[in-house]
């Protein structure tokens, strides 16, 4: 690490830790252990409290404020008993790695199968998926927030403690454990991070460190995180810099970046993180920002989820147009065409809000954005949860399917989607009464408008703090060899078995190299590879046939769905891949 971590309580020596904490607003700090022992933090300059103790790790603590307030450490390395509990003192260095020569995978590589932890049983529940996942051919798991939340059932959004991985889940070891067996099979490991707010229950740092926000700004969570502040700037960048060096994670998902006003600090986490992890290791550092913020790619990140390519094909599916889905059903067989021949399709146009939004990106290589059909957010911000395979066609969804996992772009598949999986995915939490009421309501304020709920106002959203939401969101696995389900699984796994082969060693350097326009939910797209050939996927999502263009007699088709003969016609969801000479 390029430098010392500063947050947070860090085995110095043998029995010893030094605890530190930023409280610019405190008089006084003490450490106070379980024992009941209370030891003075000694006022440094600029709000920083220090003291170095004995301490051995597993030593449970936490801090006490100006005598009164007692608070878990918002660095902690691992708690004792949820967020408002004794946080505990972790030694990284202790854990004995297997992997020690692993370098990670680069990232024209990843195929990435997005889970939740807590609905595969935890960090020894998703190690035991990991044979699993490396047959399907997937090369990266994104593990959804582990920051420790509020109780033991909940997304990992409202994560107030974003360095102790969620004790529910398992313990800081098996987390290591499972990401060195990951490692062993040749799978990497992302996280998913989020620096942009804090959730609603366990968060004490507004009542010593109210420097860490600003009021000036407000975000959908409430007062933006202040990154002008050289100390909160690094508390998330040691972050950033944990997952990465002591958990040896291959990368990071950082959340809705759109709400992080600063851009200059995110610019400097890829730079600090890269620089700390070394010219030798594959680390890659993935945007969600709803700003279509092109400059950022070429920065230290390596791609954004793509969302306006899952909504217009979303759209051009389920012909949806409510929500953020009303920017993309107009004119959606142009904006799938300028999808994927340019990356982004909102490019400075103005959306339905009229806000202009995003910045031109067709100079970008195809594997700058994650393209998906499904993710926890396309599935769980339903009011029902609802999985693609419930909303269209099988047809039609096997096309798009074979678009995703074929195209350069980097194809991101969510738990379940392989075997075609109709068990929903819900939002679920473990909030106390209080809190619990007002998700309730505000999760059926958000719907009201919808014309589900706008007719039928009786419906109700499933209660997101019951038990029986989170328990119906666990996809079965065991429901994976039922003959009823084979037939999926086998078409992921010819398709990822494919793009292993054919697609991937050609990935390297591809660019866009057009689209055509074919007719009505129907176009012919175009990518130069590495080696010079032409990757050509024709799709057609309509349902009429549509002409297909000439097929070179020196082209190999690498796959066809609903296609029975070349270069003639295209016929209603029907897809076909080919690779030509340039």
């Amino acid at each position: 690490m390029s430098q010392a971590p500063r947050h947070g309580a860090l085995p110095v020596e043998h029995d010893k830790t030094r605890f530190t904490l930023w409280a610019p607003d405190a008089r006084a700090v003490e450490v106070e252990f379980d024992n009941g022992l209370r030891q003075p933090m000694a006022a440094e300059t600029d709000g920083w409290f220090q003291a170095t103790l004995p301490a051995s790790p597993g030593t449970l603590y936490r801090f006490i404020i100006n005598g009164e307030l007692k608070v878990p450490d918002p660095a902690a390395r691992a708690q004792h008993d949820d967020v408002h509990g004794y946080s505990k003192v972790v030694d990284h260095s202790g854990f004995h790695w297997r992997q020690q020569d692993w370098a990670g995978r680069p990232w024209h590589e990843t195929i990435i199968y997005e889970v939740h932890v807590g609905l595969l049983g935890g960090y020894k529940g998703v190690q035991a998926y990991l044979p699993y996942l490396q047959r399907l051919g997937v090369t990266a798991i994104e593990l959804m927030p582990l920051g420790e939340f509020p109780g033991a059932r909940n997304w990992g959004y409202d994560g107030v403690l974003p360095f102790a991985p969620e004790s529910s889940y398992g313990t800081p070891e098996e987390l290591k454990e499972l990401v060195d067996s990951a490692h062993a099979l040749g799978l990497m490991i992302y996280v998913d991070v989020v620096y942009n707010h804090f959730g609603p229950d366990g968060n004490y740092l507004g009542q010593y460190a109210s420097g860490f926000f600003r009021s000036d700004i407000q975000t959908p969570w409430g007062p933006a995180i202040d990154f002008r502040r050289p100390e909160v700037r690094s508390f998330f960048i040691e972050n950033a810099l944990m997952w990465i060096m002591d958990y040896r994670v291959d990368g990071l998902r950082l959340d809705a970046v759109h709400a992080i006003s600063e851009k200059d600090f995110l610019i400097e986490l890829a730079q600090r993180v890269r620089s700390a992890a070394g010219p030798d290791r594959h680390i890659h550092l993935v945007l969600e920002n709803e700003d279509n913020s092109a400059s950022l790619l070429q920065r230290g990140f390596d791609a954004q989820w793509n969302d306006d390519g899952h909504n217009v094909l979303h759209a051009l599916l389920t012909g949806e147009d409510e929500g953020y889905y009303a920017d993309f059903i107009s004119e959606p067989t142009l904006k799938l065409a300028r999808c994927l021949s340019e990356g982004f399709i909102y490019q400075g146009e103005s959306t339905r809000r009229g806000h202009a939004r995003g910045e031109p990106s067709a100079h970008l290589p195809p594997s700058s954005f994650v393209l998906f059909l499904q993710n926890h957010d396309q599935i769980g911000n339903r009011a029902f949860g609802d999985r693609l395979i419930t909303l269209t066609d099988e047809a039609s969804l096997r096309a798009s399917t074979a678009l995703m996992l074929l195209s350069p772009m980097v194809p991101l598949m969510f738990m379940g989607e392989e075997w075609g999986s109709r068990t929903p995915f819900l939002f679920f939490t473990d909030h106390n009464e209080e809190l619990a009421q007002a998700v309730r309501e505000g999760r059926q304020n958000e719907f009201k408008e919808f014309s589900l709920f706008a007719e039928h106002p009786e419906r109700k959203v499933p209660d997101p703090n019951a038990v029986d939401t989170f328990s119906r969101s666990r996809p079965d696995y065991t429901s994976i060899s039922d003959p009823q389900f084979q037939e999926w699984r086998d078409f992921y796994e010819e398709l990822l078995a494919l793009r292993h082969a054919e697609i991937i060693p050609r990935l390297a350097s591809s660019r866009f190299a057009g689209v055509q326009v074919l007719a009505e939910s129907a176009i012919s797209a175009r990518w130069e590879l590495s080696d010079g050939q032409i990757l050509r996927i024709d799709i057609n999502l309509g349902d009429a046939y549509v002409a297909a263009p000439a097929v070179p007699t020196t082209a190999r088709v690498l796959y066809s769905c609903q296609v029975t003969t070349l270069g003639d016609m295209l016929p209603p969801s029907s897809l076909i891949a080919l690779l030509e000479n340039n």
